[in-house]
């Protein structure tokens, strides 16, 4: 049980790695669209999409284990990841339609 435990917790930390990291990168997207790289900043976007990525896989193998009738227990802190994942994702979604913004707003102003 508490290697089970062990296990959960460095699941539940390595999403709120991943989901961090992308967080970060998106908030970065959007302050480099802002100054009006707008190439940058789709790029800073696609790395904050990669670094989701870990977040999702361990979330799908959670799910996986779950579906497949081996309960997942839940803790706080595998909530707590499960809000920065929700969080990253939201971001990214709004990053995208800021970096979109900003591009309009650049092609305007020119």
């Amino acid at each position: 049980m508490a290697e089970e435990n062990e296990s959960m917790e460095m699941i539940s930390f390595g999403i709120v790695a991943s989901a961090g990291q992308a967080r970060s990168l998106a908030m970065e997207a959007i302050k480099t669209a802002r100054e009006g790289d707008v190439a940058a900043a789709r790029k800073l976007l696609e790395e904050s999409q990669q670094a989701a990525l870990g977040a999702h896989d361990e979330q799908t193998k959670l799910l996986a284990r779950e579906a497949g009738g081996d309960h997942v227990p839940v803790d706080v802190l595998l909530v707590h990841s499960q809000d920065h994942l929700m969080t990253s994702m939201l971001c990214q979604d709004l990053a995208e339609e800021m970096i979109n913004l900003y591009e309009k707003l650049g092609q305007i102003t020119q």
